[in-house]
């Protein structure tokens, strides 16, 4: 009898694992069906003939890399988001200027060590591959492992884009600012067709990563009553004054793990920026916080077909662009430095 009821009990458990397991896989498969679909000139498995090592040299690399710097990861993907927002991810903001993108207030703090990063990958690429691979496309999939390999989800990308010639001092501009209320930040991110669930998932990006005094000391003078007041007062103890070199957590509980702690922060009043914060006192927003406060899988689902709009923002593809040699200069060199000189105003084309 006893043995009955153990094979009975057995028996009942490899259905419930069993029915775990499909409804797991029937999850996984509905949230890549519901990815957006590829624009024209991108694929999902475009590299699929040409390099199909090409994903695995990009995660083999960063697992190395992140074990000995794990700051990478944020910086990784802040350099992704940052590339695709101001003229499509076409890896201007890799780009050397005098200035450049990346001397613009709007990318200070941009991590030296991960713009090396992503031309040592593509270093490793083009030399499995051939030069067939843009550092447009390498700063996507670099992008997509920092959150990967921090604890977020993993999840396919498009791939297939060709590297800009120019870069856009004036675009940057258009980057969110840590100081815009709710308001400010749904209207910069409609104008790039991005609804209200996309841009509460893309915050979440500050799920880790660090920030620098000046992007937040507005919410310690004059005191932000939105802000905890423990926080407050151990900021103020590692930010003196606005230009101090100092960093603090973008999230206070789990500062090197992707997941969806960011939205706890917030409905404790914890968050960082004031941008993060006013998402929690915006009626458009607030519901949306507490969703992906209390579901994780919900926002990683969300954030992932965010992710995959940003990176086919204004994309180059076909006989757009080129695949440049490094990262950091465009083939035959001063091309760039021309069109950014041009956008301003300034012709100069005869000197060139």
């Amino acid at each position: 009898m006893a043995k009955n009821s153990a094979s009975i009990t057995s028996f009942y458990s490899f259905l419930l694992i069993s029915s775990i397991l499909f409804a797991s896989y029937f999850h996984a498969s509905k949230a890549q069906t519901n990815a957006p679909p590829a624009v024209k000139g991108l694929s999902y498995g475009f590299f699929a003939q040409t390099c199909p090592n090409l994903e695995n040299i990009v995660r083999k690399h960063l697992t190395k890399v992140f074990k000995s710097d794990n700051g990478q990861a944020p910086g990784l993907l802040r350099i992704f988001f940052h590339d695709c927002f101001v003229q499509g991810c076409d890896g201007s903001v890799l780009l050397d200027g005098k200035p450049g993108e990346r001397d613009q207030p709007q990318n200070g703090g941009m991590r030296t060590e991960a713009l090396k990063t992503i031309d040592d990958i593509r270093a490793l690429v083009h030399k499995e591959c051939g030069r067939i691979v843009s550092c447009a496309d390498i700063t996507v999939l670099a992008g997509r492992e920092a959150v990967f390999l921090s604890g977020g989800p993993n999840f396919p990308v498009p791939l297939g884009r060709k590297d800009g010639t120019s870069f856009s001092i004036k675009g940057t501009s258009n980057l969110p600012q840590p100081f815009n209320k709710t308001d400010v930040t749904l209207k910069v991110f409609a104008a790039q067709n991005f609804d209200v669930t996309d841009v509460v998932a893309l915050s979440g990006a500050h799920t880790f990563g660090r920030a620098h005094c000046g992007t937040f000391f507005n919410r310690l003078s004059p005191a932000d009553p939105t802000l905890d007041k423990t926080l407050a007062q151990n900021l103020k103890n590692t930010c003196p004054n606005a230009n101090s070199g100092n960093t603090a957590n973008l999230d206070i509980r789990t500062p090197a793990t992707f997941d969806n702690k960011y939205y706890l922060d917030l409905m404790n009043k914890q968050g960082l920026f004031t941008s993060d914060q006013d998402l929690n006192i915006d009626s458009r927003t607030k519901g949306l916080v507490n969703d992906f406060a209390v579901n994780q899988g919900l926002f990683f689902e969300k954030f992932v077909n965010a992710f995959i709009k940003v990176s086919q923002l204004n994309v180059l593809v076909g006989n757009q662009g080129e695949i440049r040699g490094k990262c950091n200069v465009v083939n035959g060199g001063k091309k760039s430095v021309l069109s950014t000189l041009v956008e301003e105003g300034m012709d100069l084309i005869e000197q060139f």
